[in-house]
C-alpha cells in the first residue's frame, strides 16, 4: 500500500519499520516537532523522524493540526491509507476522511478498555493480567473508531513497563500489516464498539508518580512497574526525593507489624537484599533505590553509601 505515516515516540517507530521491511510504499512522514530531550535537554527529533531520515523520507513536522504542509503532502502523495501511531495531536475531519481506507491507528490495549494517553501504564497499574494490540479505523473522538483487528499478550508478574512496551510495540507492527493486508483484500469488517465496556486514562501527571505508603503492598508493587525504566516513582525521605525502580512484596512483617505506613525496617540480604518498607496492609520490599543526581543502585549497594536506620519514614 501507498501511504502516509504519523507517530512520534518509540513505540511508533516500531511499526514505521516493520512497513518499511514488508515493502509498503511511504510516501511521507508526519511527526511531533524537535523537542529538548535527555539529561542536556538538548533539542533532538522524535525518534520516528530519526527513522524516516536514516530511510530518506519526507518528513512534516507541524505544531498543530489541520496543516499547510501536511495536506500539501496528501494531495501529492494520495496515500491510499494513513497510518497513525502514537501520534500525539488530534486527527481533524479533513484528514480522517482524505485516502479511501481512512486513518487505522495502532493502539496498545484491548480496546474499548483503556482509551487515551497511558494504556500500557494503565494496565500495570491495575494488575492486569492480559493486554494486547488493537488496530481501529479512526474517527472524530479519541480511541472510539470501529475496530478491526486485535491480538492479546499475557502480562507477566515480573514485567515493568519498558519490557511490556517493547513486546507490545513490536506486536503493534505484526498485527499492523495483518490490518492493512485485510484492508487491502477486503477481508476484514469494521465493527464498532461497544462503548459501555469503554474505560480512558488520561495522561499522566507527576502526581501518579508519589507512592501513598497507606495503599496496598500489591497496589505499590504495581506503581513502581509502571513507570520502570521511566520516570521512575517516587517517595520522600526528609524532604529529599528518592526513586523507586524495582521492588517485590515482602514475604513476611520484618519487625514491621505495628509501625505507620512508609516505616522503614532492617535491610534484609534474602534473594538479592531488600528495604522493608511497611504499607497499608503488609510490607514492600524495595531492591533498587536512587539518590537525586546519583545512580540507580541494587539496595544492598545503596545502603552501603546512604545508612538508612530502621524507624526513619518514607514521605
Amino acid at each position: 500500500m501507498r501511504l502516509v505515516f504519523m507517530g512520534t515516540p518509540e513505540f511508533a517507530a516500531a511499526s514505521l519499520l516493520r512497513l518499511l521491511e514488508a515493502g509498503h510504499e511511504v510516501a511521507g512522514v508526519v511527526t511531533q516537532p524537535d523537542r529538548p530531550r535527555g539529561r542536556g535537554m538538548k533539542r533532538s527529533p522524535s525518534p520516528v523522524k530519526q527513522l524516516a531520515q536514516e530511510y530518506q523520507l519526507p518528513v512534516v513536522q507541524p505544531v498543530r493540526l489541520p496543516d499547510e504542509d501536511v495536506m500539501a503532502l496528501l494531495a501529492e502523495t494520495r496515500p491510499e491509507v494513513i497510518v497513525v501511531v502514537a501520534y500525539g495531536l488530534k486527527i481533524p475531519p479533513e484528514i480522517l476522511r482524505f485516502p479511501p481506507h481512512g486513518c487505522v491507528n495502532v493502539h496498545a490495549s484491548l480496546l474499548p478498555k483503556y482509551r487515551g494517553a497511558s494504556p500500557i501504564q494503565a494496565v500495570l497499574l491495575n494488575g492486569e493480567t492480559v493486554t494486547g494490540i488493537t488496530t481501529m479505523r479512526m474517527d472524530e473522538g479519541w480511541d472510539t473508531g470501529d475496530l478491526l483487528l486485535s491480538r492479546q499478550v499475557p502480562v507477566h508478574p515480573d514485567d515493568n513497563f519498558g519490557s511490556l512496551h517493547d513486546r507490545l510495540a513490536k506486536l503493534g507492527g505484526e498485527v499492523l500489516l495483518e490490518t492493512l493486508d485485510g484492508l487491502a483484500a477486503g477481508t476484514i469488517t469494521p465493527v464498532p464498539q461497544d462503548h459501555a465496556e469503554a474505560t480512558y486514562v488520561p495522561k499522566l501527571t507527576e502526581e501518579d508518580l508519589v507512592l501513598a505508603w497507606g495503599d496496598p503492598t500489591i497496589a505499590l508493587h504495581n506503581r513502581i512497574r509502571a513507570f520502570a525504566p521511566a520516570p521512575g516513582a517516587r517517595t520522600f525521605l526528609n524532604g529529599a526525593l528518592l526513586k523507586v525502580w524495582a521492588a517485590r512484596p515482602g514475604k513476611g512483617w520484618y519487625g514491621l507489624e505495628n509501625a505507620e505506613p512508609g516505616t522503614i525496617g532492617a535491610v534484609t540480604r534474602e534473594e538479592g537484599g531488600g528495604l522493608p518498607v511497611r504499607t497499608g496492609d503488609g510490607v514492600l520490599l524495595i531492591t533498587e533505590l536512587q539518590s537525586p543526581g546519583k545512580k540507580r543502585l541494587p539496595i544492598l549497594q545503596f545502603v552501603a553509601g546512604n545508612p538508612l536506620a530502621p524507624g526513619l519514614r518514607f514521605g
